[in-house]
């Protein structure tokens, strides 16, 4: 049975579920009304507001906002952390709206004599190149209102606009990735933090450590090196440590503790401990001051250092983390931004790639991308397919082939009728497939989440216990030292960061390389495969049958014979019932209309034609019939009426790479079992062509499910190639699912990886990309608990018996800022990876 994807649990404000939106009269951000945080009538017209603060200041004075006037406080009744602003002390970034702060702004330019302050450098070129654009105010359809944000450790939170996870106190990332230049604002706030801590912490570190050198105190006084400490660190802590502080009583409230809530402890514990030091020196016993100077130690340069380390951390985890969605950049940057649609008149007009529609007329220049997917209507070409399938030959295309958007025309010039755009082109669903197959979980995710939540507790006793222990063996500050050195050190993120992060990044690499991943089980589960089991029409061969023999029995002629057929036929998605109506076509056979069609998977079909009851399905034995068979055809009887009036032979062809690809299974130790519809002779023929080791002829839908069944009864790990309607059964009982884009919906609906091109190969590229993935996720894994499991113990001191040392909080800040970052760049080498 496959695990069930958790539904996802929807924090804050719930996603609108209309679309009318309305203006703050306050500060003039667009509001929709199930997402307003406060709601006014006056005058009998209902007016909302994004925050409280905005509606008390409308109530305060109404007439002053209903005659136009607007607060120039986005940023601040919008949660940025301020709480009061005014337009001489803040101003709005034109580009992104937040608040900055004229003394610390990026930048700054002046047009139409006013100047304008900006966040980022990326934010001052963009106005530059046009101002207008950002000046002019936005239609409320340009608001993003309900952008869905997620936690990479915990897909199953979802809340509406970016914040921090309640569960791990990691920043959330948006769900659907998209092509906007614009850096994360958390990324952004973090940075700023580092920089103006980092500045603030140096003088702090210098002086701690040079109270060490002969003769520092005759330099700077012990007082006054301890206030100064006291002065600049207060800010580090306070201000650059709030959000660690702010996540970490967020992790108490919910009762998952996590990373946040080990440095909030240690940092708070040095802070606090530093200021008694200062302020109450008295309650200290004698024991504890320093020979020299007479004072009780503090520790101020401890958690500013802690601090500023764990802010750099943020900001190379954050970094590293925008990296592992850049496969799903490129497919975005596939798509061209405008295309050439033809009118009417047979006019050309260049027109941006939102305005194309289903059955619009499109002209493709050579050697340009084709906008959406369609049809060829006129011209031709060869069309580099190998961004999206990753076949790196092109493809030859003539009138009537399909074309897929995002891919490359080559030298000649087309036209093509538009047949899906928006989000329904193959590209974006590939994105989809990308986007939810990197949120979604592997099974070894589980041991790191059962080890993950005893780990906090667990890491707190542990410091108690060092504190204790060198409390009665050493003295004050060694207790206080190590069990800062033990919360400090100790990284859950590290664990909770292992799979996820090499999850993401080995999707994005199986889309480059035509692999879709729905979810992360499948990736855990191929690495384990004992046994393959194939689809033979369509996956073995391909699937692409033509009409070989045709024997009439009784009255009925080959052109009648193959019409009704045709008629019936042409109402089936069966690869054989597509090559009975080409070979009906391609003779010039007019084709009847057929009524009352039905179908019975595995089984054939019915239908009514000129008033006669027509059914097709697979012939019974008989000379004439495995005559055909032992020449390898698929035969099928056309009965019409209750009597045979018919049959009609087709083959197919085995693809080029099934018996290299067979080949190198069996040299990976997989076992192949053939399972089709077809009889027993023409089994036996392709069977035994590509030295398959069993095959299972004559095999209903439900059969192919309870053969799957069967085999992982005897504990094999069973995959199931497939690409028909009749193979969805067993794609859904196996443990892995494959089916191919140039399948049947259904077949692709019921698998859990596609292969965007129909050679063979993409499975062997699955199998490469499973074992890479889940080998990336054991290294992370190893090194995460090999870290917390060494690391922890040398924090609290288990070395100094032997070497004396004993470890500083501030290289234990250090050492958990790299074993994030660290597993992260290890799930980053999967770009890199040949599959």
């Amino acid at each position: 049975m496959k695990e069930e994807t958790p539904q996802p649990i929807q924090l804050g404000r719930k996603k609108p579920e209309i679309v009318e939106i309305h203006t703050d009269p306050v500060c003039g951000m667009a509001v929709t009304e199930n997402l307003a945080a406060a709601q006014v009538e006056f005058n009998g017209k209902g007016y909302y507001f994004c925050a409280v603060t905005c509606r008390d200041r409308f109530l305060s004075e109404p007439q002053k906002y209903l005659d136009g006037a607007t607060e120039s406080m986005r940023g601040s009744c919008c949660g940025s952390g301020a709480q009061t602003s005014t337009a001489s002390t803040t101003h709005i970034d034109p580009v992104c709206g937040m608040t900055v702060d004229p003394n610390s702004a990026a930048g700054t330019h002046t047009y139409n004599g006013k100047e304008h302050y900006f966040c980022s450098k990326g934010c001052v070129e963009k106005f530059k190149a046009d101002p207008e654009k950002y000046l002019s105010p936005r239609e409320p359809k340009d608001q993003p209102l309900d952008v869905e944000y997620t936690c990479p450790m915990h897909p199953e939170i979802v809340q509406i606009g970016p914040g921090t996870c309640p569960k791990c106190g990691m920043a959330l990332e948006p769900v659907e990735v998209s092509l906007e230049d614009v850096e994360d604002p958390e990324l952004i706030d973090m940075r700023r933090r580092f920089w103006i801590s980092a500045v603030l912490t140096l003088p702090v570190f210098i002086l701690a450590m040079a109270e060490m050198l002969p003769g520092f105190a005759a330099i700077v006084s012990p007082n006054v090196s301890i206030w100064v400490q006291f002065l600049l660190a207060t800010p580090v802590v306070l201000w650059g440590g709030f959000p660690f502080f702010e996540r970490a009583v967020q992790s108490i409230k919910n009762v998952s503790p996590n990373m946040f809530t080990l440095i909030a402890i240690g940092t708070g514990a040095a802070y606090l401990l530093s200021l008694a030091a200062l302020f109450f020196p008295d309650i200290f016993p004698e024991a504890m001051r320093d020979m020299h100077t007479g004072m009780v130690p503090a520790y101020f340069e401890s958690a500013a250092v802690i601090t500023t380390l764990v802010l750099l951390g943020q900001v190379l985890e954050l970094k590293a983390r925008s990296q592992t969605s850049s496969a799903i950049k490129e497919l975005l940057r596939l798509a061209p931004e405008t295309a050439i649609r033809i009118d009417a008149n047979g006019n050309a007009t260049v027109i941006s790639l939102s305005e194309v529609h289903v059955g619009d007329l499109l002209l493709v220049n050579a050697n340009e991308k084709i906008p959406v997917d369609g049809k060829i209507e006129k011209g031709g070409s060869a069309v580099n397919e190998s961004m999206v399938t990753g076949e790196s030959l092109p493809v030859e295309k003539s009138v009537g082939d399909t074309v897929i958007g995002g891919t490359l025309n080559g030298p000649r010039v087309f036209e093509m009728r538009a047949e899906h755009v928006g989000r329904d082109t193959v590209l974006s669903q590939i994105v989809k497939m990308v986007s939810e197959a990197q949120r979604s979980r592997a099974p070894i995710q589980r041991f790191a989440d059962v080890v993950a939540s005893y780990f906090v507790p667990a890491v707190v006793i542990a410091a108690i216990i060092a504190f204790t222990v060198w409390l009665f063996l050493g003295s004050l500050a060694f207790a206080i030292v190590a069990a800062v050195s033990v919360l400090i050190i100790a990284c859950p993120c590290a664990l909770g960061l292992a799979t996820p992060m090499s999850v993401m990044v080995a999707t994005g690499q199986g889309a480059r390389n035509g692999v879709l991943v729905k979810k992360a089980a499948a990736l855990e589960n191929l690495a384990k495969v004992d046994i393959i089991a194939v689809d033979k029409t369509g996956t073995l061969t391909e699937g692409r049958p033509a009409v070989r023999s045709i024997v009439e029995e009784g009255r009925w002629n080959g052109s009648d014979l193959l019409a009704l057929a045709a008629s019936v036929e042409t109402h089936s998605e069966h690869p054989l019932a597509h090559a009975v109506v080409a070979e009906a076509e391609s003779r010039g056979i007019s084709i009847p209309k057929a009524e009352n069609f039905t179908s019975q998977t595995g089984v054939g079909v019915t239908a009514v034609v000129n008033a006669k009851k027509i059914a097709i399905a697979a012939a019974s034995k008989g000379a004439a019939v495995d005559e055909l068979r032992r020449q390898g055809q698929t035969v099928i009887a056309v009965e019409v009426d209750g009597t045979t009036a018919g049959y009609i032979g087709l083959a197919d062809a085995i693809k080029p790479s099934a018996k290299a690809v067979v080949k190198e299974l069996h040299a990976r130790g997989k076992q192949i079992v053939m399972m089709t519809g077809d009889n027993e002779l023409t089994a036996a023929a392709v069977a035994k062509e590509l030295e398959i080791d069993s095959y299972i002829a004559e095999v209903t839908p439900e059969k192919k499910a309870e053969k799957i069944a069967e085999l992982k009864g005897k504990g094999k790990v069973v995959a199931m190639a497939g690409d028909g309607v009749n193979d969805a059964p067993a794609l859904v009982t196996a443990d892995v699912g494959i089916a191919f884009a140039e399948g049947t919906s259904v077949a692709i609906e019921s698998a859990d990886i596609t292969l965007l091109h129909s050679d063979l190969g993409g499975i062997l590229k699955a199998i490469n990309l499973s074992r890479a993935t889940m080998r990336n996720i054991r290294e992370n894994l190893l090194f995460a608990f090999c870290y917390n499991v060494l690391g922890i113990p040398i924090a609290a001191g288990v070395l100094f018996p032997v070497f004396g040392l004993l470890l500083s909080p501030m290289i234990a800040s250090a050492a958990m800022t790299f074993s994030s970052v660290s597993v992260i760049a290890n799930a980053l080498r999967l770009r890199n990876q040949q599959i």
